[in-house]
């Protein structure tokens, strides 16, 4: 199992990956699989059926918004150190990457001799005519080139993210494996204070800058926590905020916030927490009368809304990407298609079960499922090279 080299496994607050890679990690040797999982030094599980391997020694996440030129052998060392470890030993049974852009373009034409069939989770977006008018590059172009990779298999997070795959990859498609949360982590709470709450790394597409603003006009409280362009806390933030020649002004995630959202803060209402983990952050998200989740892109999951969820806390969010396949309008949140339903449904998160919250996730985003639907995906690939290698 390769991991991104940005993070360690479990993360300090933000990192769906990372999340993902920790249940997965503990789940799948309950169910008889060994793992050699490629990561980081910094990574802390300690588990039975679990070996870590590791290039670099920290996290790599300082280095992530850097240009093409300056970050990208990062990842690529990650990759060929740990195809290079999978050579050498040479028993092992399925290679599963989770690095997204890289791990199919380098897993696309291995010698089967030499090494096994692999399954790439899709943890990111297709590009779409909104993401093209935006000016950003067509990475559909790339996966098309996988879609004749005869050993190299593609699993989805949603349905409505594959719906964005290119033709030529679809015959490489798995299906869906929803992510999925611990449950056991996730403590439920009926009682809820008077405060929303966004989760989410701080970015135009996250929509924070439109729950300031119908929380302004409602008159409601509202506590913002995640990263802005990997800084994690107020105090991180506020030194590079005040530096005039300060790196972080290149990134568009920390112009979003400067211009955006710092100018809209107010004291006792509009809050910036800076990143929360542990238990901070599920009492941060228990306590919540709602998690507001304004995306203005097809998200492709949204790992934010089932912790939320599971802890009992209703979600609104627009009806964008697979924001209908986990919320079901009326009975654990709301689906808006507009600013005014949006302002509308946060009025009305009263109406939501948290018991219902709760139940929705333990039918369909759990871990133990999640780690059931990934072994049988191992087991048809495996099968199906079986005797060919």
């Amino acid at each position: 199992m390769i991991a991104p080299p940005w993070l360690k496994i479990p993360p300090d607050g933000y990192g769906a990956i990372e999340y993902i890679l920790e249940y997965l990690s503990e789940e799948l040797p309950k169910l008889g699989v060994e793992i050699v999982l490629f990561t980081i030094g910094a990574t802390k599980l300690r588990l039975k059926g679990v070996k870590k391997l590791y290039y670099y020694q920290d996290e790599q996440y300082e280095h992530i918004h850097k240009t093409l030129y300056d970050a990208v052998n990062i990842p690529l060392t990650q990759s060929l150190f740990a195809l290079n470890a999978i050579k050498k030993a040479g028993d092992f049974d399925i290679i599963h990457d989770h690095t997204f852009h890289l791990g199919g373009s380098s897993m696309a034409h291995l010698d089967p001799r030499l090494f096994p069939p692999a399954l790439c989770t899709l943890h990111g977006a297709f590009s779409t005519d909104g993401t093209l008018r935006q000016g950003l590059p067509d990475n559909r172009s790339m996966f098309a080139q996988l879609g004749g990779s005869e050993r190299l298999y593609f699993a989805g997070i949603s349905h409505s993210q594959l719906k964005n795959a290119p033709r030529q990859l679809k015959p490489r498609l798995l299906g869906v494996v929803y992510n999925a949360v611990k449950l056991s982590e996730l403590t439920f709470r009926r009682d809820k204070s008077d405060y929303f709450i966004t989760l989410a790394r701080f970015n135009r597409d996250k929509g924070q800058h439109v729950a300031i603003k119908l929380c302004d006009e409602l008159g409601y409280k509202l506590k913002m926590a995640g990263v802005v362009a990997g800084l994690t806390t107020p105090r991180q933030l506020l030194l590079e905020l005040v530096n005039p020649i300060s790196p972080y002004r290149h990134f568009a995630d920390f112009k979003y916030y400067s211009d955006e959202i710092l100018p809209r803060l107010t004291p006792d209402q509009i809050e910036y927490v800076g990143n929360v983990s542990g238990q901070r952050k599920i009492s941060f998200i228990n306590r919540a009368k709602a998690l507001l989740f304004p995306i203005d892109w097809e998200e492709p999951f949204g790992v934010a809304v089932t912790e939320a969820l599971a802890c009992g806390t209703p979600v609104v969010a627009m009806r964008r990407g697979a924001m209908p396949e986990i919320i079901e309008h009326g009975v654990n949140g709301w689906l808006a298609d507009s600013e005014t339903e949006f302002k509308e449904y946060m009025t009305r998160v009263d109406e939501i079960d948290p018991a219902a919250c709760r139940r929705s996730v333990e039918e369909k985003f759990s871990a133990p499922t999640a780690a059931r639907a990934y072994l049988a995906a191992y087991r048809r690939i495996i099968a199906r090279h079986k005797g060919s290698d």
